[in-house]
């Protein structure tokens, strides 16, 4: 950079914030020199400096600048910024950086927090306490707040009903949309942040929705049962928040209506919940294929190791059933030592070919393409996947082994055995999840770990008993 561009670029904009690009880099993440900035100024107990660098952004890069912060830093970073880190900031902060933060807050400090925020907000914050302070923090609650968070808590961890909002507008079908325009401006009480209003029968039954832009553009006379929608998405409140975020995606929805097993209207869900469900489940799947646990870099070192290792030990496991293949033909590696190079090739190769269908079988799964209904379809494609890819890599390596090794026999030998392994590899790629999600187990746990050690073994076998078979090793 220049010195004109240093000199052109404006210390502070008008209002006193410093300028976006001194904030953000390209990729809208907070500037590493930013973050410091901010905490050389609480350090050196200048706060009305933090607060002004801080005063323009939004509540989600607040949370960002205190996920940044060094966990020994973070309480004087709040305090310096005071009122500004608000409600809405702790909704957008990591849940274990909440939890470490909250931890240091008393009862009615959460209370007042918690009476805030939207009940799924308050529940996010509540339901990891230990049951004392949870029980602390209920207490200090008003009893409305309370009773909305205490029947939240009742419902299933993951579940719409904790995912819900209580605060809604429902108005009888009955009605015309004149009554209803007078509703919306006739309490301080109601709901502030909606797309649609929810039409209820007189049992409280959802009938049908009405879009605000359809009661906007009718005229006041016009019953809401003649301009409402009557098809509608319903959410039961122990639905699986995976399975309500492919329903928004599925249907395009941007709210939708909750109810209990009566059928009763209780609750609202809204796109801008589900966007973060979307983004967790998908990263989840991922995770939990390679054993990671969460994956949060803000997670408590001993829950990570705890996550990690017991799948570390599963594969140690499953790694000796591979070994105990290799023993079996330790006459016929002593008298052909290439045999040791070139088996874990195939190994390998058919590995990488099981993880493939693997990932994919998985998200399928995920995501509700591969079903009862086409499950036989998938396998058979595999199968058609696995040999065209096997019938290609067997040339490969056939072909390069009697080159560089001099031996067609060795070359048909490998190719055969290359070939089988990774038409295996396909098989236990889709078949290991689709069993174990008919055992009830979720295929992203644990499908990783039957799948290498089905690849391994049966590829060192296969290469192995081809070789001893052929008299290779004779």
């Amino acid at each position: 950079m220049s010195e004109s561009d240093i000199i052109a670029t404006p210390a502070v904009e008008p209002n006193g914030t410093p300028p976006e690009d001194r904030v953000h880099d390209k990729e809208d993440r907070l500037r590493t020199s930013f973050v410091r900035e901010v905490l050389d100024a609480v350090a050196d107990g200048d706060d009305e400096a933090a607060r002004a660098l801080v005063a323009g952004l939004h509540p989600a890069d607040i949370a960002d600048l205190i996920e940044l912060t060094p966990t020994d830093e973070r309480a004087d970073l709040i305090e310096a910024l005071a009122g500004m880190v608000d409600a809405d900031v702790y909704a957008e902060l990591n849940e274990h950086v909440r939890e470490d933060v909250i931890d240091e807050m008393e009862p009615q400090q959460v209370a007042d927090l918690a009476a805030q925020l939207d009940t799924d907000d308050a529940v996010a914050i509540l339901e990891d306490l230990e049951a004392d302070d949870q029980l602390a923090v209920l207490r200090a609650m008003e009893p409305d707040d309370r009773a909305a968070v205490e029947e939240a808590l009742t419902y299933p961890e993951e579940s719409a009903g904790r995912l819900m909002q209580r605060d809604l507008i429902a108005v009888p079908e009955h009605w015309k949309v004149g009554q209803v325009i007078d509703y919306l401006r006739s309490g301080d009480e109601l709901a502030t942040d909606f797309w649609e209003v929810f039409v209820v029968s007189p049992d409280h039954h959802p009938v049908g929705t009405c879009k605000l832009s359809a009661i906007l553009r009718s005229p006041r006379t016009v019953q809401v049962s003649d301009i409402m929608a009557r098809k509608q998405t319903l959410i039961p409140v122990d639905l699986d928040q995976e399975e309500v975020a492919l329903k928004f995606q599925k249907y395009a929805l941007i709210s939708a209506a909750v109810v209990d097993p009566s059928g009763r209207l209780v609750g609202m869900i809204t796109v801008d919940d589900i966007v973060h469900i979307i983004q967790e489940e998908a990263g989840e799947d991922a995770l939990l294929l390679s054993g990671a646990g969460e994956g949060d870099i803000n997670e408590p070192l001993i829950d990570t190791y705890k996550s990690r290792v017991r799948w570390l030990a599963a594969n140690l496991v499953t790694a000796l059933v591979a070994a105990t293949v290799i023993r079996f033909f330790e006459d016929s590696i002593a008298r052909m030592a290439i045999l040791a190079a070139l088996m874990p090739i195939v190994a390998g190769v058919g590995g990488n070919a099981g993880t493939q269908t693997l990932a994919v079988t998985v998200r399928a799964i995920a995501t509700n393409q591969l079903t009862g209904s086409n499950h036989w379809r998938a396998v058979w494609r595999e199968i058609r996947v696995a040999l065209l890819n096997g019938l290609t890599i067997a040339l490969l390596i056939g072909v390069g082994v009697t080159i560089v090794l001099g031996s067609a026999q060795l070359g048909a030998v490998i190719a055969a055995a290359m070939l089988t392994n990774i038409v295996i590899a396909g098989l236990a790629g889709v078949l290991v999840p689709l069993g174990l999600e008919k055992a009830g187990t979720d295929p992203a746990v644990a499908s990783s770990v039957f799948v290498t050690m089905v690849t391994d073994s049966m590829g060192f076998l296969v290469f192995l008993g081809l070789a001893t078979a052929a008299g290779l090793a004779g």
